[in-house]
């Protein structure tokens, strides 16, 4: 039996995104713009709600497309409100909306929403050492960095601790514990 994080515990949807997404260095301004979405939405919330409507938001944010979620308007916002199938709370839908507008700013400024966010690492992933999950913080002076220039440029639910928790998954650190069987994996696929 493989060493996993003890956060991965045994649910079969925790462990596929343990084993198959988080940590892993993502670049793709689509599948970023979903992760950002959804770190958002679990403000507040444990992952697993968010992991089990993960499918309901994709559908109710069509994919995820940057420029549609950037053209909804007042309707948009009512229909998703009444999705049942995602976080109904107008705040985090709204944010979503606003988000996308926000990214497709920095797309222009920046040529990608990836550029922009890896220069916070210096387009590499950090690697941690942790032995411990209790070790692992729940922010960091980079993720503190990286929510001040988020925020200034209009995003919402993008605080230091959202942003940490986005930095994890979307394969910025590399906090897989060192005893994990993914920690030499992902180490290995950052190069």
């Amino acid at each position: 039996m493989k060493k996993r994080c003890a956060w991965a515990g045994d649910d079969p949807l925790y462990v596929a995104y343990h084993d198959e997404q988080w940590g892993v260095p993502l670049h793709d301004d689509r599948e970023l713009f979903e992760m950002l979405v959804l770190e958002g939405a679990q403000a507040g919330l444990s992952w697993s709600t968010i992991l089990n409507k993960r499918e309901n938001y994709r559908q109710a944010f069509e994919g995820f497309e940057i420029a549609r979620v950037a053209a909804y308007g007042e309707d948009d916002v009512q229909r998703l409100l009444a999705d049942a199938g995602i976080v109904r709370n107008r705040l985090k839908v709204r944010s979503a909306i606003r988000n996308a507008r926000a990214v497709l700013e920095i797309q222009q400024e920046f040529g990608s929403l990836d550029a922009f966010l890896w220069q916070f690492v210096d387009g590499a992933p950090i690697r941690n050492a942790w032995k411990e999950m209790k070790d692992l913080p729940a922010q960091t002076p980079l993720s503190e960095a990286m929510s001040k220039a988020l925020k200034k440029r209009g995003f919402n639910f993008v605080g230091p601790t959202i942003c940490y928790a986005y930095m994890q998954s979307i394969g910025m650190v590399n906090d897989h514990t060192v005893d994990c069987y993914r920690y030499e994996e992902i180490r290995k696929l950052a190069g």
